[in-house]
């Protein structure tokens, strides 16, 4: 996931300089474009972040508040369409800044031409960015291709990181900046009497296999937010085997063949009391049908499936939702059967059938402390359920 990226709230708190682009061009979340005949009046029209050239002693750097806080697993500086005016170097430090311990950093609002005032200066110096933990030392830029040049940078860095600074050497510009990893949030602070989506992007759940994303892939539906479009929503190729002429049953349920399905690992492990399956955006182009099963697997069980591409034997899926007819451009809330089955479950699959479009899956319910560290060699234990559950059944 891209922890940055202004679809899940990232935003630039600073920048030394954005005289030919503002960094806010940093963190879009379509990939940057390059218009041939484009100037400003500031220079040439570039997407991305530019600075001007330095005259005065120092480098540029810029920080990023993550839009969802997690762990970082890696890093991409696109200098896509900046062969000319790429920085030779750049490295990335990162902090874990609570809320409430943020400087009043004043709003930056159009900053093309613009440098960093005395007053952005002074505020952004509390923060002592310049003292953070270095997740990406000093390194060399490389070129590629004018439309592709991706520079990838792999992070071995267990902890929780809410804030970015991105430092380039001396000056120059950068396309895109990806902040690849998993939401975290601290589980102990929940109200135990509250349902939590435990499969929310921002809290780190993620898909883990799925059938087919010609249009969208299966993680938009769990991100943050309503879906602006179905372009924010998960969609599936048309299948190719459906019937020429199509008939349905005397219930009227379509009789087609197929189906296509998202397997999704919980940002916790947890029972599922409520489940949202949402098609605003899909008014023509929304399942038949759909269901929710659910199933426990540790994480050697999780990678030995995924080599199999998530085969997996029947008795392992749990129906938390039946086979339930669904309504275009339509939120759908639906309790779960694990209100009365009481299982605990870390993998949830969405189905639907037979193909289309849903912009948002939310599986809210209540976490569990299940140990998924190892293989079980005793037979499966009984699982205990948070306190509060009960209570509110």
């Amino acid at each position: 996931i891209d922890l940055a990226s202004e679809s899940v709230g990232g935003k630039i708190l600073f920048a030394t300089d954005d005289f030919f682009a503002p960094a806010e061009n940093l963190i879009k979340s379509d990939g940057p474009s390059f218009k041939e005949h484009e100037y400003t009046e500031f220079g040439k029209w570039m997407d991305g972040w530019e600075t001007r050239r330095k005259r005065t002693p120092g480098h540029d750097w810029c920080v990023i508040s993550l839009g969802i806080p997690g762990i970082v697993r890696g890093f991409d500086a696109d200098i896509s369409y900046f062969e000319g005016s790429y920085p030779p170097r750049m490295s990335i430090q990162a902090a874990n800044v609570e809320e409430d311990k943020l400087p009043k950093i004043p709003e930056r609002g159009v900053r093309t031409g613009a440098a960093a005032t005395p007053e952005e200066l002074a505020a952004i110096a509390e923060l002592q960015s310049n003292n953070w933990n270095h997740l990406v030392p000093m390194t060399e830029l490389k070129p590629g291709k004018p439309a592709e040049s991706h520079n990838y940078f792999l992070v071995n860095s267990p902890q929780r990181w809410t804030h970015i600074r991105l430092n380039i050497f001396p000056d120059g510009g950068i396309a895109r900046l990806r902040v690849y990893g998993t939401g975290q949030r601290d589980w102990t602070a929940t109200d135990p009497k509250e349902p939590e989506d435990l499969v929310a992007i921002a809290f780190g759940g993620v898909c883990v296999g799925f059938s087919n994303a010609h249009f969208g892939h299966p993680n938009n539906m769990i991100g943050v937010g309503e879906a602006k479009s179905i372009a924010d929503g998960w969609q599936t190729a048309r299948r190719l085997d459906r019937p020429a002429v199509l008939e349905s049953d005397d219930n009227g349920t379509l009789l087609v063949p197929g189906c296509e399905w998202a397997v999704f690992r919980l940002a916790h492990p947890g029972v599922i009391t409520q489940i949202e399956v949402d098609t605003r955006c899909f008014k023509g182009n929304s399942p038949d049908r759909c269901k929710v099963d659910g199933c426990i697997l540790t994480t050697q069980e999780e990678e030995d499936t995924i080599k199999h591409k998530w085969i997996l034997p029947d008795h392992k899926w749990k129906a938390l939702l039946p086979v339930t007819k669904l309504s275009p451009d339509q939120s759908h809330s639906f309790n779960s059967l694990t209100v009365e089955l009481q299982d605990v479950i870390t993998h949830a699959r969405l189905t639907i059938i037979p193909d289309g479009g849903v912009s948002r899956l939310r599986l809210r319910g209540f976490p569990s402390s299940i140990c998924l560290l190892r293989h079980r060699e005793k037979p499966p234990m009984r699982f205990s359920v948070k306190a509060g559950f009960r209570p509110s059944l």
